[in-house]
């Protein structure tokens, strides 16, 4: 739909992403009244799928990249069967613009009937002189005979990107879209095909290029609304954007839900509090501020009513509940662990990747210690990074272990997290990735 606006978080969404896109795309039907649909980057964490398990809500729309597909400029006309008379296309195309697909039992595509057909058609039957026959005996004839088999098929789903070439040569006006199976689901125009309309985007929780879904630049980027550093795409336009210190993005959805006058709905403000609770470890962290705080304080008192699955919980009861389903080590492999919660970054000359996990008590990290280094070594040279790293957060103690990729750069040497025997580095009191770590290696890398 062209006045459609999805509302979407970075790639490997946590649940602050998810909850935020969410949040927003509510809160902006109902104060603005707009066409908005949430929708998310990639996979959900378990700790996502569990919270929007047990709140009983819809798992937002999958939408890996925003390049056009050949559904967004299909028309679905109707059809004739091969066997129909000629008259009826006639009749059809007049409806239609001047175009009359024929399809076969099975829906797939048999030809397409337009003015070059048709005037292929008589040229051939007629010859240079009509002679005696006429119109009506023209019209009665199969839609078979006169239909053009020859026009080009196109997935629903595929990119027009990926096509344009052979669109540019191919000498038809219309072409088919068919499904999966090949099946008839409209048709698209060439006119509609080279100028196709962009996919509207809010972006929440991140304005890196780098962590955004696919292809944004193909995207008519209307707002950003973020807690990260800058690092912010290029636009044709003036947009909105937001990018403030505060623990996690759903505090900004629910400060912009206050100040309507409004109050989301429970299971809504459910997920909004799981975002701000995980992203602040149940408001220790130290990118928690007072706004966090008042936020999580006005979330719990939408979300923990009567009715609600939250009832009778407090904030420190559902944080703990929250976090527990995020952390461990032994429910996931080691390729799950070092790429469901990761960001990349650049710095200094250097591409690099930090990813985070949660865990309850880091003495996991010894039984599981040379599969992540293996995988994040796998992790680095599969997306052609310098180097990758994962910080292991223990969310009870507030304290984390770091692990690096092979053969860092030699002046990382110098973080400030003592190297232990196995091979790891004590990260102490480090709980932030953006607060804490980033800085640090950052840093060190632009000196």
């Amino acid at each position: 739909m062209p006045d459609q606006i999805y509302v979407i978080g970075h790639v490997n969404p946590d649940t602050d992403s998810i909850a935020s896109a969410m949040g927003y795309a509510w809160l902006l039907r109902e104060r603005d009244g707009l066409n908005t649909v949430a929708a998310r980057a990639g996979a959900l964490n378990p700790q996502t799928s569990y919270v929007i398990k047990k709140l009983g809500l819809d798992v937002p729309l999958l939408l890996t990249d925003a390049s056009p597909r050949f559904e967004s400029v299909m028309r679905r006309y109707d059809t004739l069967h091969p066997e129909a008379q000629l008259g009826a296309a006639w009749t059809l195309a007049s409806k239609t613009g001047g175009i009359a697909p024929v399809v076969c039992d099975d829906g797939k595509p048999y030809g397409v009937i337009d003015g070059l057909s048709l005037f292929k058609y008589f040229t051939d039957v007629l010859g240079p002189r009509p002679g005696d026959t006429t119109v009506r005996e023209m019209m009665s004839v199969p839609c078979k005979d006169a239909a053009d088999t020859t026009v080009a098929k196109y997935q629903a789903s595929a990119h027009i990107r990926d096509s344009l070439n052979k669109i540019l040569r191919d000498e038809h006006n219309d072409y088919w879209v068919v499904d999966e199976h090949g099946v008839y689901v409209g048709v698209a125009s060439q006119r509609e095909v080279l100028n196709p309309p962009r996919l509207k985007i809010v972006l929440v929780d991140h304005n890196e290029p780098r962590q955004a879904l696919a292809a944004l630049e193909e995207a008519e980027l209307l707002e950003i609304l973020d807690h990260h550093r800058l690092g912010n795409p290029y636009t044709h336009q003036p947009i909105r954007f937001t990018v403030d210190t505060v623990g996690s993005t759903s505090t900004l959805v629910s400060e912009l839900t206050s100040e309507a006058g409004l109050s989301m709905p429970p299971a809504l403000a459910g997920i909004l509090l799981a975002g701000l609770l995980a992203d602040t470890l149940i408001l220790t962290s130290p990118t928690t501020t007072p706004r966090d705080k008042t936020a999580a304080e006005r979330l719990s008192r939408w979300a923990f009513v009567g009715g609600s699955p939250l009832k009778g919980h407090t904030l420190e009861s559902y944080g703990k509940e929250v976090l527990s389903a995020g952390a461990g080590l032994s429910n996931r492999d080691a390729k799950t662990v070092v790429s469901t919660d990761i960001k990349p970054f650049e710095g200094g000359g250097y591409k690099f990747a930090v990813a985070q996990a949660e865990v309850t008590d880091l003495l996991e990290i010894a039984d599981h210690l040379t599969p992540l280094e293996d995988a994040l070594n796998d992790l680095r040279d599969k997306r052609g990074l310098d180097f990758a790293m994962l910080l292991i957060t223990d969310v009870v103690r507030g304290t984390s272990r770091l692990i690096l990729t092979s053969k860092p750069p030699s002046v990382l040497d110098d973080l400030p997290y003592p190297p232990l025997s196995d091979g790891t580095r004590d990260a102490r009191g480090v709980v932030s990735r953006k607060k804490q770590l980033l800085p640090a290696v950052l840093g060190l890398l632009e000196k």
